[in-house]
């Protein structure tokens, strides 16, 4: 039988159905139509092949060999059609790519970027999880994490460095002569109480603040910064786009602290483009 000669997929459905429940009754309330319905189609299809499909068995039906053999080819090939037009209906969704990165660098420099990226690639699904320290991949379901690197890490993980840690004073630009006189609050984190100290050690000649205010973030120091409340002793990868916007001013640079930012995943992650589009990215 050549393709032109196939049945109408109607029938066919409706015989797989009959062959599958073993009911005419219960193939017509299956696919809503009339008993009358189902049994005509089933006599249609059989005059069509010109092949027995079911017999009598007491008051039911049973399939015939013939039957049997068509039911299975069917209900397997609805079975591929089915699967298939799911598949082409329905895009294959990636797993998400979860990054983890510092708080106030996702803050200040990661999500600034970050709608470029989507714009650019709007299939992949990039989650931000905010995370500093130590962690593990599969326990914090994370693919990749950006980190300041003060602290030992896995040495079978890959380390790909991205940017040197260097620190400064930043303020807003009317702060400047206040700044050099020594009225000024300095702004530091807890999250590195000695960073003024540390950097007045190679600045000897500035003045001292008149108070120090610690927040609990770096992130916090820049938004207290920018909105003048004194002069945030940050890293500068927090401080750039206020920088270049002018909102900040650092009128004595930015120094290293001999650390550096790092991406760190695994081997097996490279194995997905999409994975790689991300790394290059950042």
């Amino acid at each position: 039988m050549n393709r032109n000669h196939i049945p109408s997929l109607d029938d066919l459905r409706a015989f797989e159905i009959v062959a599958r429940l073993g009911s005419v009754r219960a193939a017509a309330k299956e696919i809503a139509l009339t008993h009358g319905a189902v049994s005509r189609r089933i006599i249609k299809l059989a005059q069509e092949i010109d092949v027995t499909l079911f017999e009598r068995k007491g008051r039911g039906i049973r399939l015939t060999v013939e039957g049997e053999k068509l039911a299975k080819a069917t209900t397997e090939a609805l079975a591929l059609l089915s699967t298939t037009l799911t598949d082409i209906k329905i895009p294959h969704k990636m797993s998400p790519i979860t990054l983890s990165c510092e708080r106030s660098v996702a803050l200040h420099w990661l999500i600034p970027r970050l709608s470029v990226f989507q714009d650019a690639n709007p299939t992949i699904e990039l989650h931000l999880s905010v995370g500093g320290g130590t962690f593990d991949f599969t326990t914090d379901s994370i693919s990749l994490a950006i980190r300041r690197m003060d602290f030992p890490i896995n040495p079978d993980w890959i380390v790909e460095p991205l940017m040197q840690e260097s620190m400064g004073p930043v303020m807003q630009p009317s702060m400047v002569s206040r700044f050099q006189e020594g009225d000024f609050v300095a702004l530091a984190s807890t999250t590195r109480p000695d960073a003024w100290e540390k950097w007045r050690a190679g600045h000897k000649s500035t003045p001292a603040p008149s108070k120090t205010l610690f927040l609990d973030h770096h992130f916090l120091i820049v938004e207290g910064a920018i909105n003048g409340l004194g002069v945030a002793m940050c890293p500068k990868v927090l401080a750039v786009d206020a920088l270049k916007q002018g909102r900040l001013v650092a009128p004595y640079g930015f120094s290293s602290d001999n650390t550096n930012y790092a991406l760190i995943h695994t081997n097996k992650s490279t194995e997905d483009d999409q994975f790689n589009l991300v790394k290059d990215w950042i």
